[in-house]
């Protein structure tokens, strides 16, 4: 007699198995379409399917998208109008520093102007007292004459100025 061992039972097993691969492959075609169609009924049972998800994810996306586009878009135009408002100020603060040039140059202006005045009237004051000195030396040395003629040469140096000449 000729005893079988459990790994000879074992090899015998799968030969078994293996010489019937046409009642393998059907038993597989069963057990893989027992499952599709229990997902497919579970799906159904539920209401709920991974394409419908995606399509609501993606929808959700979508307003997501809009919304943020919106406020970028609301965004950009206030940065344009703040844009537009500062280029409006900084024209105001030039005109403002034109206008200031205009008046710094108007009053340098009238500084030189008045320098130059100041200048003809300390050269008229000059010559009034030189002239002035002159009148006196001579009457002081004819104080021998008449009273009424060395008043009247006074009067005469005080009433009669030279001209004041202009540039």
């Amino acid at each position: 007699m000729i005893e079988a061992t459990s790994g000879d039972a074992n090899i015998n097993g799968i030969r078994r198995i293996g010489s019937q691969p046409i009642a393998l492959a059907a038993a597989a075609l069963v057990i893989i379409v027992i499952a599709a169609a229990s997902i497919a009924l579970w799906r159904a049972y539920s209401g709920t399917s991974p394409e419908q998800d995606r399509i609501a994810a993606l929808r959700l996306v979508q307003a997501r998208t809009a919304q943020a586009s919106e406020q970028l878009a609301e965004k950009t135009k206030a940065l344009e109008t703040s844009q537009e408002e500062s280029i409006d100020q900084l024209q105001v603060v030039q005109d403002q520093l034109q206008s200031a040039k205009r008046q710094l140059a108007a009053q340098q202006a009238d500084n030189k102007r008045l320098t130059e005045q100041v200048g003809d009237l300390s050269g008229a004051i000059d010559s009034l007292k030189q002239s002035f000195a002159s009148a006196q030396a001579p009457e002081a040395s004819s104080q021998h004459s008449t009273r009424n003629g060395s008043s009247r040469s006074r009067h005469h140096a005080r009433h009669h100025r030279p001209a004041k000449s202009r540039h």
